[in-house]
């Protein structure tokens, strides 16, 4: 898929990792086992509940990507070591050659456009959702930066909330609480770059 949007994800030859949320959970399980912590340990490292942290080892639930984040940090791991997602780092990318993996089971699904280099500043990815998603609450460190490709989103920003149509841009400081709404009735595909890493060990 382009940012045109014409492409459906799966329908070329782009790396897919699939989501398998009792996969993930063995491999968080084995990573903290492996670190000698208990869920508890875990639980309060990320602000997560040690119950929520039970649910994701045994694939009954599956964090959102921030919860992921919160995890591998804990754990001194990566997201991409977690979901087993190759790591290279690739100055450049085919569109027919993303990695693209999926959390939760409501069709949520990331395709990783870089890092190109080690020590980047940025980290681009184009995310898809289904309508009706409603995203984690978040607040943290660095900025991010949206380009809505299609769909609609009701983004909530601090007090301030903006109907996000295609072509509209949000680029704002993370430390705002934010999170946002699929409106429209179609998935919303969305050009994401933030400071924020996937390789959580950093944060």
């Amino acid at each position: 898929m382009d940012v045109s949007g014409t492409r459906k994800p799966g329908t070329n030859k782009r790396s897919r990792k699939k989501d398998n949320p009792e996969q993930l959970g063995h491999a968080i399980r084995r990573r903290r086992k492996a670190m000698g912590m208990t869920m508890v340990q875990v639980a309060e490292e990320t602000e997560l509940t040690p119950g929520f942290i039970s649910q994701v080892e045994r694939g009954i639930s599956t964090p959102s990507l921030s919860s992921l984040l919160s995890i591998a940090a804990s754990l001194q791991t990566t997201v991409e070591q977690l979901l087993s997602v190759d790591e290279e780092f690739r100055e450049y990318i085919h569109k027919d050659n993303r990695h693209t993996y999926a959390l939760g089971v409501n069709g949520r699904l990331y395709e990783k456009l870089g890092p190109g280099f080690s020590g980047a500043l940025c980290y681009p990815s184009i995310i898809h959702r289904p309508p009706g998603h409603v995203s984690e609450k978040m607040c943290h460190e660095g900025e991010v930066f949206c380009y809505l490709i299609s769909g609609q989103l009701e983004y909530h920003l601090g007090d301030a909330v903006h109907i996000m149509s295609p072509g509209d841009t949000v680029h704002h400081d993370c430390s705002k609480p934010h999170y946002s709404i699929v409106l429209s009735d179609e998935e919303a595909v969305e050009l994401w770059v933030s400071t924020m890493p996937m390789k959580s060990a950093s944060h």
